[in-house]
């Protein structure tokens, strides 16, 4: 099964998430070292001065082939994962995942921190934990029903439906607009 972590760079657990699931023998992707030939980058290497970017200067960094690159990188690992771990405390990227993950269809399990602000949208998801042990319950439940799973265009995950034409628009959009919009 294939796992994708949103979460941040600032989350020091994140790395350790990332070490307890390939323990268990999931295949995990890890923004931080994808391991496939691309790296993970700060906006300091586009820009030292990228905290006093505007609007302007942010959208033009989008095109930046650090921003283009990792964000291939990131979005074919959510478009191909089986499973997307959404690991708090984290910001605006990890949760822009998960609710791509989720619109696609994709069971989402979200791991609450003891310092996280309530949020009445975490809801979308039945998969909400506290700690790995039962982020590992809700995988292989998930596991267990997708493997009673019949048909090939369409999977069932506990009362979600993910069809897989969903996944294929979705890459084909972000394919399609070049990942940015140009005025």
């Amino acid at each position: 099964m294939k796992i994708y972590i949103a979460s941040s760079f600032r989350n020091a657990f994140q790395q350790k998430v990332v070490k307890l699931l390939r323990e268990q023998s999931y295949e995990v992707y890890d923004f931080v070292n994808p391991g496939n030939g691309v790296r993970s980058f700060h906006w300091s290497e586009i820009d030292p001065d990228w905290e006093s970017w505007s609007a302007r200067d942010f959208r033009k960094a989008l095109t930046h082939y650090l921003a283009e690159s990792s964000f291939y990188s990131d979005i074919t690992a959510l478009m191909e994962c089986d499973v997307c771990l959404l690991v708090l405390p984290c910001g605006r990227s990890a949760h822009l995942e998960a609710g791509c993950a989720i619109g696609a269809g994709k069971p989402t399990i979200i791991l609450l921190s003891d310092r996280n602000e309530p949020e009445l949208s975490y809801k979308m998801t039945p998969y909400l934990c506290v700690n790995m042990d039962e982020v590992i319950k809700c995988l292989k439940s998930i596991e267990e029903a997708s493997s009673r799973t019949i048909g090939t265009r369409a999977k069932s995950y506990g009362g979600l439906r993910y069809d897989l034409q969903v996944q294929e628009k979705l890459q084909k959009m972000f394919l399609l607009q070049g990942t940015i919009v140009q005025r």
